[in-house]
């Protein structure tokens, strides 16, 4: 007589920033998808959702939390590691603080990160890369829109300096250790649904968004893009260039192409309020598609 098959055991994942603006709603989108969370950050997480409090600029707190696997479990001991780590904590936005500060903090950390999953034989690894590589803010001199992920790099800021080694760095982490994956997703501007009320105001002036080419990302599409990320099997570095598939505005792409960023080459033909961060990579090879459009008044709660 056969015996009944064992469930599977449910994939567990180190979300880090996992109280955070992105952060917090990637943890109930793993959640809700059958994943088992555990959160690493500088703050506790929500009631009931394991946690650490740690500050991933220290080596040895990172490798400590990236060993946890419940409040006093520890991988190695039943060898129950994490399947997975997305690495969300960050200083989020440059001048939030003082230049070298930021950048030590995001870079350290991201390194640790890195590093102590490595070690612990963690080979699925999922971090914030930023928009900010692709040289924002925008001011006309790009070379081509829709961008892409064949844009040169080019760091405008402490932050975005911070972000592009780290891209750098894992090209070289993935040369040491060829059997492991690290995602970079380029996320654009992150919005929840309270944010889309003052949309419509920036139609008044166009300036004030040009600086990222009118782009943005719903947290709920920026954590579906980071489970299909998780999700996809392969090895390796990968950049992926994460927005909504719209604009921020009511003027058509093309038109907003033509009228404040004229000396930009546009390459192909645009539909009315298509991206000028282009999806289409993230599109391809990941299936993922944004389903929150801040046009869809639905969305704004």
């Amino acid at each position: 007589m056969s015996q009944p098959s064992k469930p599977a055991a449910k994939k567990r994942v180190a979300v880090t920033g996992g109280t955070g603006k992105l952060g917090k709603v990637c943890v109930q989108d793993l959640l809700a998808h059958g994943y088992d969370v555990f959160v690493i950050d500088t703050v506790a997480p929500e009631k009931g959702i394991p946690g650490i409090i740690a500050d991933l600029s220290d080596f040895g707190q990172t490798l400590d939390a990236l060993s946890s696997t419940g409040k006093e479990i520890h991988a190695g001991v039943a060898g129950d590691a994490f399947d997975a780590v997305v690495h969300l904590a960050a200083f989020p936005t440059p001048r939030q603080y003082p230049d070298a500060h930021l950048f030590q903090n995001n870079i350290m950390g991201t390194y640790n990160v890195f590093e102590a999953s490595r070690r612990l034989g963690i080979r699925n690894v999922i971090w914030a890369s930023s928009e900010t590589t692709l040289g924002e803010p925008f001011d006309g001199r790009e070379p081509y829109a829709p961008v892409d992920e064949d844009y040169p790099l080019h760091a405008k800021s402490a932050y975005a300096l911070a972000k592009v080694l780290m891209e750098d760095m894992a090209r070289q982490f993935v040369l040491q250790t060829p059997d492991m994956k690290l995602i970079g997703l380029r996320f654009s501007n992150v919005m929840e649904p309270q944010d889309y009320a003052k949309f419509p105001a920036y139609d008044e002036d166009p300036e004030e968004r040009k600086w990222n080419m009118w782009a943005y990302i719903d947290a709920r599409d920026g954590s579906q893009a980071i489970r299909k990320a998780i999700e996809w099997e392969a090895t390796g570095m990968h950049p992926f260039i994460i927005a909504n598939a719209d604009t921020v505005m009511s003027k058509s792409s093309a038109e907003l192409m033509k009228n404040y960023l004229p000396n930009v080459p546009v390459k192909k033909e645009l539909d009315e309020h298509e991206t000028l961060l282009s999806i289409e990579k993230a599109r391809r090879v990941l299936g993922y598609e944004p389903t929150h459009s801040w046009r869809d008044k639905q969305n704004w709660q």
